[in-house]
């Protein structure tokens, strides 16, 4: 019985850093950022393309991305984008995507009318300030 109890309490031991560091992620092992703020479609065919490959190289059950954009980076998340239909399919994904309101006011304030979003779309109320938010909480960072 003594070794029944010892064999216990060491695989408790063993498995409870693992269901700590799941618990700190919300049941997710790995967290990324990834940052778009240029309008060449090229950088921004790669910010989806490191997406989608970061989510099926680790498993979307095992990774929480988020895509934020600003500056001439969010045309990539507008509904007039050519991306807009593989934006709105890859929410639907389980990617979160962030659009900077500090940049749509500008555009607004520009053009006279704010931007309409891609379906699935959120809006932060500031970009920049909005990585820096998921990097204290722990996400890789990446800009294509």
């Amino acid at each position: 019985m003594k070794k029944i109890t010892q064999l216990f309490a060491l695989a408790l031991c063993l498995l409870l850093p693992f269901s700590a560091i799941a618990d700190n992620h919300g049941g997710k092992a790995h967290k990324l950022v990834i940052q778009v703020s240029t309008n060449d479609p090229q950088t921004q065919k790669i910010a989806l393309n490191n997406a989608v490959n970061a989510q099926k190289d680790i498993g979307m059950d095992n990774i929480d991305i988020e895509i934020v954009a600003y500056g001439p980076g969010l045309s990539v998340m507008t509904a007039q984008s050519p991306e807009a239909k593989r934006v709105s399919s890859l929410a639907q994904q389980g990617i979160t995507f962030s659009a900077c309101n500090n940049t749509m006011k500008k555009m607004a304030k520009k053009s006279g009318k704010i931007p309409v979003l891609a379906d699935g779309v959120g809006i932060v109320p500031a970009g920049v300030i909005r990585i820096m938010e998921l990097q204290e909480k722990g996400y890789a960072y990446i800009r294509p």
